[in-house]
């Protein structure tokens, strides 16, 4: 079955409306940085802001590393899945 683009646009328009920016509740209890991407309180300390900090850290490294080893395992046997996957 598929489903038609049009009703794949709808629904990530509606998504990315509803879910991702904040309400205007939320906007008041935000700090400016986080002020119009977040639900909820925010960050209420340093320790908060570190964790957070490391949890982007994280994700970019696991994001470049995961594209690196992809495209360039250093796998050399034309059996190997990467070549699969980049056809």
């Amino acid at each position: 079955m598929k489903i038609p683009i049009k009703y794949v646009l709808a629904w990530a328009s509606v998504f990315f409306t509803i879910y991702t920016f904040a309400c205007d509740t939320c906007k008041l209890r935000q700090p400016e940085v986080t002020k119009d991407l977040t639900h909820g309180t925010g960050p209420e300390s340093d320790w908060d802001w570190f964790i957070v900090a490391v949890v982007i850290l994280i994700t970019v490294l696991a994001f470049i590393f995961s594209v690196k080893y992809l495209i360039k395992p250093g796998e050399k046997d034309k059996n190997h899945i990467k070549y699969s996957v980049l056809q």
